[in-house]
């Protein structure tokens, strides 16, 4: 049985595939591209059907961070032109909130940069989750507010988060290469505590910051134990004026045999296309739908992002449906309610390749340093909002 027979088949059992597996994944070719489409969105569809989660970001407190992450716009010393602006108002995020909610979003994120929250911020936060799900029915919340003391986890809990949102960002080893203020166990142990808390573990990375292909099976890897329920996969925004702005080592295909190497780790769990989408998947963006089963609704953080309406006639056009808040995004065994339908057959076959030494490809086209649009718009701003 060759490769993508073998990880269709682990991937409707529910089992890990090897990491040589997933190595393998990542070194195919672009003849074998399709194929390798094709047999991840067996999986997809096995356990999410053709359904799309939306998911909106509001950025709470935009800029001014102390943590050094080098590829965040938000970031001690950066010099990329972003807004910047301390906590929001309860009403106005909500009032941001309620424009996501409206084009789609069954999820609302929200975010605050920094190292971590005061107790006096998780009560401002506590206040703006209660505002938020008072004016917003069935609306879930995430928070993600960075490194968590004791106690605020269940604090958020109580409030009303739903879900607690922390990357891993890349792998352990080369984690000390892209951040000095903080180290990777401190990112697990945030996560391993808004799951003790009983919140919705979301938890995912970062691809394109001139890592190998083992280090991106790492992080994947890292995740699949941490067994977060959603795992957003981001693409690097390279933000002129950080030190990750002439990173572009990205091309639409390697997106996608990263996506769709994700999703073969970690089959049931909700993938999240998440930013850099359109900088680095451009016209092939309806493609990655047959391997994520969520992405974000118009903005990111501090960035622009496709318009709203672009994104519902695309899910539309590819053959999927946005999801309902009357739906449940998880398959059931991962809500410990009753067991998943039996799996299908396996899909379409191709030839694996060993991937253990690949390193990052260059990129085949020249730069385009005019698709990163910084946000002027939405939250912080008397402008309305791209949903």
């Amino acid at each position: 049985m060759d490769l993508l027979n073998t990880l269709v088949d682990k991937g409707l059992r529910r089992e890990v595939p090897t990491r040589d597996e997933a190595l393998a994944v990542l070194a195919t070719s672009d003849d074998e591209l399709l194929d390798v489409v094709a047999a991840a969105g067996k999986v997809r569809r096995t356990w999410f059907g053709r359904r799309v989660k939306l998911n909106y970001l509001v950025n709470l407190k935009s800029g001014l961070c102390p943590e050094d992450c080098s590829y965040c716009s938000q970031r001690l010393g950066s010099k990329a032109e972003i807004l910047k602006y301390t906590w929001l108002k309860p009403d106005d995020a909500s009032k941001a909130a309620a424009a996501g909610v409206a084009g789609g979003a069954k999820r609302v994120c929200l975010v605050a940069s920094g190292r971590g929250p005061t107790d006096k911020d998780v009560d401002r936060v506590s206040e703006t989750i209660a505002t938020i799900k008072e004016q917003n029915e069935g609306v879930e919340v995430c928070a993600c507010l960075g490194l968590l003391n004791d106690g605020q986890a269940e604090r958020l809990r109580a409030a009303g988060a739903d879900a607690y949102n922390h990357n891993l960002n890349t792998s352990e080893a080369t984690y000390g290469d892209i951040c000095t203020t903080h180290d990777f166990s401190d990112r697990v142990e945030t996560v391993q505590q808004a799951q003790a808390a009983g919140m919705s573990a979301c938890s995912g990375l970062i691809a394109g910051m001139g890592e190998t292909d083992a280090d991106l099976v790492d992080v994947v890897f890292a995740l699949r134990e941490l067994d977060p329920d959603s795992v957003p996969v981001n693409f690097l925004i390279p933000f002129e004026g950080t030190p990750l702005a002439k990173e572009w080592n990205l091309t639409p295909q390697r997106c996608l045999r990263i996506l769709a190497m994700v999703r073969f780790v970690c089959p049931d769990v909700e993938v999240r296309l998440a930013g850099g989408r359109e900088v680095h998947l451009r016209s092939m963006q309806p493609l990655a739908l047959h391997l994520v089963n969520s992405i974000f609704l118009g903005d990111y953080l501090t960035s622009e992002g496709q318009a709203g309406k672009d994104d519902l006639a695309m899910i539309a056009d590819a053959g999927f449906e946005v999801e309902g808040t009357d739906t449940t995004t998880l398959p059931a065994h991962r809500r410990d309610t009753a067991d998943a339908t039996e799996p299908a057959d396996a899909a379409a076959p191709t030839d694996p390749a060993d991937a253990e030494s690949a390193t990052v490809p260059a990129p085949s086209e020249e730069t385009r340093r005019d698709l990163v649009a910084v946000r002027r718009r939405g939250a912080g701003t008397d402008l309305p909002p791209n949903a």
